[in-house]
């Protein structure tokens, strides 16, 4: 027998008076009842979600503000490896927050508008939250060192059991995890909501997608933190010694190179296809250009601070000239003034704002080089575990987590390689500009510093056309007097003078000699540093042969030549004509072989020649105003009387003469020591 209850009279007002035959005990009163549940505890989940969301808030921001702010004794890098990207966090779950909030004033559409929130704020979750979980672990690894430094320890665990006490004993790694926790309950919490959701209500398909939006989010951070384990694997670039190298070699590493040789010989042969990826290709070959790119500029900085280094070696200011007052001293002042300041700081502002980035970029593509090869290596174990596959129907344990390397490299390749490259024009561009501005505020800084000095010169109120005039009036005056001096030294030039072979190098001299015969032979007359990957390096005095008088770019200052172990190419103006002189015994024997044994007659002896005394005379190579009266005048070829062979503080690039009974300095380079009697003129030695 069934027993119904009364209807009490708080039944009766809330059911209301148009239905006065619903009972609590009926199936339509138990519907009733049930719904009022769900939505009651669909409330409380609302609510729990909120609430819990502003507790979590709270926390990141006294990770950020307060315990990350007091911990300054840790070093930045650690700081920045701890808190991750807790800031990005910061701000997506502060807006998050905020339109999670503005739906309590819509009782009947909040569980619908927080569906769509979620969907909304898909994209921005996931972002940050990879980034964080992938950095996760490395703060572990920093945690558990800090541990083995009590005091380190003690310290940091002071500062979070103050700023948050219920962390206890776990410290920092409560933290840590709090941002990990989030988000994957949001997955729960939607279910929760949607659990006590009516299957026919509005809002029921947009939880639906909700939950599942939030569950592809955090499948998508598990990916990526597993391709961001497997890259930090092969992107260690490591230089190991050749021993090391071969002690890394056991039958397990020749087992797979010989199967993936063998994979690619196949590839190659046309047995087996190959694995095309235009997409991965087209983005590779891009970063490979991208890599030249980088090399190259960073080559040509290098050289451009070799060239600078080389012009900030040459002071001209700091020698004497003894010109006491004119445009010389304000040259000098205006020189001194540069070199000491201007380029100086320009030299160290080049270092500092684009060779030290520029070092870094290049050490930035490192990995991403490291891990294209790592792909090659994988992509070959990956074909031949497919081949098993199709033939076999299943694959052991390894060959699958070999599968899922290959799949996890090459995905982090195809979403990474074009932010990557993108990073890196947009680091070049801004290398580029700041080179460019430095030029400019250097070329600026050097017109504001000469305008004084200018303003002092004799010519600075002539007009600029004619000082245009009458500087080239003066370079063509200058250039005749030298080609007029060129022709005079062209005729007067001595011949060359014979070299004796080397001491210790007879043997390669014969070889070369032998080899491409006496015309070929030259000397180096100073020594040379190679700086390309074909340029040779040699001392002063070796001998070489010459191959060829230009490059492969037809550059006929650079020479190929025969070093008689090497060939390369060397500047041609460091070269010279090697004239080879005949040893005595070689002489000796010519001239036994050119005499008849057979004849006994005695030669006649030719009739004496007077001879004519040889003496060493100086002369002027080179006509020379003087300037003072500590000076005195040359004429090209007029024989001159050294006195001594420097000045009064024995500086030997001046030289006290007399000629024709003044005396006086001249530069000791204006001076030639002549070998025989100036019969027809005047000569300078070779």
């Amino acid at each position: 027998m069934i027993f119904r209850r009364k209807p009490e009279p708080a039944d009766m007002a809330k059911h209301g008076a148009d239905e006065p035959s619903s009972r609590s005990g009926s199936p339509d009163g138990e519907g009733r009842a049930s719904e009022d549940r769900s939505l009651l505890h669909q409330r409380l989940a609302v609510r729990e979600l909120i609430d819990t969301e502003v507790s979590y808030l709270h926390m990141l921001q006294l990770c950020a503000s307060d315990i990350r702010s007091r911990l300054q004794q840790l070093p930045q890098g650690d700081l920045d490896v701890l808190f991750s990207n807790i800031d990005d966090i910061i701000k997506v779950n502060s807006r998050f927050l905020h339109d999670l909030q503005e739906t309590a004033s819509k009782e009947e559409e909040q569980v619908q508008l927080v569906g769509n929130i979620f969907l909304e704020f898909q994209e921005e979750l996931e972002q940050v939250y990879k980034v964080y979980c992938a950095s996760y672990d490395q703060a572990l690894l920093l945690v558990d060192t800090y541990r083995k430094e009590p005091e380190l320890q003690w310290h940091i665990q002071g500062i979070v059991e103050a700023v948050v006490p219920q962390a206890g004993s776990s410290g920092l790694s409560f933290l840590l995890v709090i941002p990990l926790q989030r988000i994957t309950r949001y997955p729960l919490l939607l279910q929760k909501i949607l659990e006590n959701t009516v299957p026919d209500a509005s809002a029921y398909p947009v939880l639906q997608r909700a939950v599942s939006a939030l569950q592809d989010v955090n499948t998508n951070i598990n990916e990526y933190k597993m391709r961001k384990e497997v890259a930090s694997k092969y992107t260690k670039v490591e230089q190991l010694t050749l021993r090391e190298r071969l002690a890394r070699i056991n039958t397990h590493t020749l087992s797979k190179k010989t199967t993936r040789l063998s994979q690619l010989l196949k590839q190659e042969a046309g047995l087996i296809p190959r694995t095309e990826d235009k997409e991965f290709d087209d983005l590779e070959e891009r970063f490979q250009w991208v890599s030249l790119c980088v090399t190259e500029l960073k080559n040509n900085v290098a050289a451009y601070l070799d060239n600078l280094q080389a012009f900030l070696y040459f002071r001209p200011h700091e020698y004497n000239l003894d010109i006491p007052e004119g445009p010389a001293v304000q040259y000098c002042n205006l020189a001194r003034d540069l070199h000491l300041e201007a380029f100086l700081k320009f030299k160290q502002r080049l270092e500092g704002l684009v060779w030290q980035p520029l070092c870094s970029l290049a050490k930035a593509l490192l990995g991403p080089q490291n891990l294209i090869k790592k792909r090659l290596d994988k992509l070959l174990d990956f074909e031949r575990v497919e081949e098993k596959l199709l033939e076999v129907g299943s694959v052991t344990y390894q060959e699958e987590a070999t599968r899922h390397t290959y799949q996890a490299l090459n995905s982090l390749l195809v979403a990474e390689l074009p932010q990557f490259n993108q990073l890196v024009m947009q680091w070049l561009g801004q290398i580029l500009r700041t080179f460019v501005t430095l030029q400019r505020d250097l070329a600026k800084q050097v017109l504001q510093r000469a305008e004084g000095s200018m303003a002092q010169l004799p010519h600075h109120h002539v007009p600029e056309p004619a000082f245009r005039k009458l500087v080239e009036d003066a370079l063509g005056r200058t250039s005749n007097q030298l080609r007029s001096f060129q022709e005079t030294f062209e005729k007067v030039l001595p011949p060359p003078t014979t070299q004796p072979l080397l001491p210790g190098s007879e043997r390669q001299v014969q070889a070369l000699l032998s080899r491409h015969g006496p015309g070929k032979l030259y000397q180096v007359t100073s020594n040379i540093s190679g700086t390309g990957t074909l340029d040779l390096t040699l001392p002063r005095g070796q001998i070489v042969a010459i191959l060829q008088n230009k490059d492969t770019k037809g550059n006929s200052g650079r020479w190929l030549v025969d070093t008689g172990g090497h060939r390369g190419y060397v500047p041609a103006g460091k070269l010279q004509l090697y004239h080879v002189v005949p040893s005595a015994e070689e002489l000796r024997r010519q001239a036994g072989l050119n005499k008849d044994p057979r004849c006994l007659t005695p030669e006649p002896s030719p009739a004496p020649v007077p001879s004519i005394p040889t003496v060493n005379q100086v002369i002027a190579a080179y006509p020379f105003v003087a300037r003072s009266s500590h000076e005195v005048s040359l004429q090209a070829g007029q024989p001159v009387t050294i006195l001594e062979a420097q000045d009064k503080k024995g500086n030997p690039e001046w030289s006290l003469v007399e000629v024709n009974g003044q005396r006086g300095y001249v530069p000791s380079g204006f001076l030639a020591r002549a070998r025989s009697p100036v019969l027809w003129g005047w000569s300078v030695p070779s």
